[in-house]
């Protein structure tokens, strides 16, 4: 038998089962064509829209203040809700970055008083969905925590320290230099004013 040369084109296509059946003298089998699987068509949905219904509007106006405070305000940036803060602890913003540098000398003095980056699951809305750190950051600020026993240690000392200055201060205003008399007489006696005034804020 000669071997026939294949002829260039297309090649041809592959019969049916049951057109090679026939092509072939047999009955196809009708219950194998019926059980064979058959890709499901796929259904085209919509997409689900979101709910602006009015309860969803008063649901995520709720969640909005409840992190801002009132919109009269304004959006402080750096308000913390210390109600959600852990029993026992105080939390604080502290510099980490000046002109996008880094001090490790002041981080480190921060951890010298107890201060550790708060963890991002402690308030997760003030980071944008993504954030890959698991600190607190904004405009160069960390939020840090520390055992508010701690905090307070601190505070008393400083309220301690500023009342020494100002009895010092008082006590150099009442003295008199050698050989002159003493300013305990109602029209010499420096008179002394003690408040509390809030310090100017420079305009940029």
């Amino acid at each position: 038998m000669e071997n026939t040369p294949m002829r260039r084109g297309r090649r041809p296509r592959m019969a049916k089962p049951e057109i090679a059946a026939q092509v072939e003298g047999e009955t196809p089998d009708v219950d194998a064509v019926a059980e064979a699987p058959v890709a499901p068509a796929k259904v085209l949905r919509p997409p689900m829209r979101k709910d602006y219904s009015l309860a969803s509007a008063e649901n995520r106006a709720a969640e909005i203040l409840g992190h801002v405070g009132t919109v009269a305000e304004g959006v402080d940036e750096f308000y913390i809700d210390r109600s959600r803060l852990p029993p026992g602890w105080d939390a604080e913003w502290k510099t980490k970055t000046v002109l996008g540098a880094e001090d490790p000398a002041q981080m480190v003095s921060y951890a010298r008083m107890g201060w550790e980056p708060a963890p991002l699951d402690m308030f997760p809305e003030m980071m944008p969905q993504g954030w890959k750190g698991n600190t607190i950051e904004r405009k160069g600020m960390i939020l840090m925590i520390r055992p508010k026993k701690i905090t307070d240690m601190v505070r008393q000392a400083d309220a301690r320290k500023a009342r020494e200055q100002i009895r010092a201060k008082e006590a150099q205003l009442s003295s008199a230099p050698d050989g002159q008399f003493t300013r305990d007489h109602a029209q010499v006696k420096p008179k002394i004013n003690k408040g509390f005034e809030p310090m100017p804020i420079p305009q940029d």
